[in-house]
Order: C-alpha cells, then structure tokens, then sequence
C-alpha cells in the first residue's frame, strides 16, 4: 500500500471521530488508539529525527477542538441553505462539509510541522469534491461553501469566522516575489488575502494579494475581480453593461 492510500486510511479514522454518524462508531478511544499506530508510523518515517509519538499525542488531543469547529461549519451549512432539510444531509452529500472537515484535520498537522501527509490529506479532499484548501489556510469557525466546485483556498489564507463561500472563488496570490540574485522563488511570506467576520464572496470572484482584505461583513459578487482591499460593510458588484439602445430607421 502506498503513503497515499495509508494516509487516505488515517483521514477515513478521523472522519469516522468526527462525523460518527456516518463514518463510522469509532469512540475517541479507540480512534487514540486506531490513530497511534497508523500516523505515528508515517510521521516517524517521514521525520526520523522527530518525536514522532509527542506529535501525533499532540494531534489526537486537538480532535475534540476540531469537531467543535466542524459541528459549527455544519450548523452554517444547515442554517445558511434552505435547501438542506437536516443537518445529517449536510455531513452526508455536502462536498463543501466533507473538504472542510478534511482541512481541519490536515491544518492541525500543518501547525504541527509534519510534512506531506497535511497535503495529500489536501489533495484526497480535492479529488473528491473539487475544493482546494491548502492545509496552512487559517479558517475561523461557521465556514460554510456551497456547491463548491472550483474554489481555491491559498496557504496564507486568514478567513475569520461565519463566512461562506460559492462555488469557482479563488483567494490566492496576486504574484510571487524572487530573489534578485537567484530568480528563486522567495517562500514563506504573505500571499494570499484575509476574509473578515461575516463575510458572502459569491460565485467565481477572485480575490489575490497578501496585503488584501475583505472587511468584515461585506458582500462580494460573483465574477469580481479584486486585488485591492475593501471596507468593513462593503458590498462590491461588478457593473451591468449598458442596456443596447437601438433606434427605429
């Protein structure tokens, strides 16, 4: 078996902890246990240098914080789409719930220094529902995306809390800086916006640019571009073409 398929293992346990319901009836003992074994192996293959049992102990004791976060994105979701008719639907046939859940768990490792694993977690979500949240993005709670497919999520994405997401958004880099005596990419800097509280990005709007950020509760329509941050209670559109005037011969 290869580290994806083992890793994509170790995502199924963690679901199963956290959406119980329908993963599965794994207790948080026996996801301790089931997950010790199984992401303590990969981590300490992956870091031999690294206490690779501290870690995941760190990791397990953050699952009961993580479905707290979940159960929250879960409520967003059931409250903010009247076409959900129960909660359970939404753990079940939202693919915005499930790349979310898979997120949370993978930023934790993200946060914890592990290498890899964060982002095949990343990648699986991605594959199954189309949604690519990089594992270092900074999500607050009540996060909510609808329909989904196509939204990309960036590394140094800070997103605050009770915001939602339609399908085809893009918060990434507007460019990426390089060092003028090697033409190397510079890493680990800024380069993807912040989304405050209590903010709407509608479908297919772009939002670039480490410097940028959305105010909170502002509203932002589909298709607009944005490279520029915009106030607290901002709502930007982009502007209808004029109407054809045409005159009688």
């Amino acid at each position: 078996m290869t580290l994806p398929q083992r890793i994509v293992l170790v995502v199924e346990k963690c679901l199963a902890y956290l959406h119980p319901c329908v993963y599965g009836e794994l207790g948080s003992t026996d996801i301790e246990s089931a997950l010790a074994a199984d992401l303590e192996r990969e981590v300490a293959m992956l870091m031999p240098d690294a206490d690779a049992g501290e870690i995941v102990s760190k990791f397990v004791a953050a699952l009961p914080r993580v479905r707290r976060l979940v159960d929250s994105d879960v409520t967003a979701a059931y409250e903010g789409d009247p076409a959900a008719t129960s909660p359970m639907e939404v753990v079940m046939a939202y693919p915005g719930l499930y790349a979310v859940s898979v997120h949370r768990l993978a930023h934790e490792l993200y946060n914890l220094g592990v290498p890899v694993i964060p982002r095949i977690m990343s990648e699986h979500a991605h594959s199954k529902t189309g949604i690519d949240i990089h594992p270092g993005a900074t999500i607050g709670e009540r996060f909510f995306i609808d329909h989904g497919t196509g939204v990309v999520i960036g590394e140094t994405t800070v997103i605050g809390r009770n915001v939602k997401l339609y399908q085809g958004v893009t918060l990434g880099a507007l460019s990426f800086a390089k060092d003028p005596q090697t033409g190397a990419l510079v890493k680990g800097i800024k380069r993807h916006p912040n989304v405050e509280d209590n903010v709407v990005i509608y479908a297919g709007a772009t939002i670039l640019g480490g410097d940028t950020v959305i105010g909170h509760d502002s509203e932002i329509g589909g298709n607009v571009w944005l490279k520029d941050s915009v106030p607290p209670d901002s709502r930007v559109y982009n502007k209808p073409p004029a109407p054809e005037i045409r005159r009688r011969r």
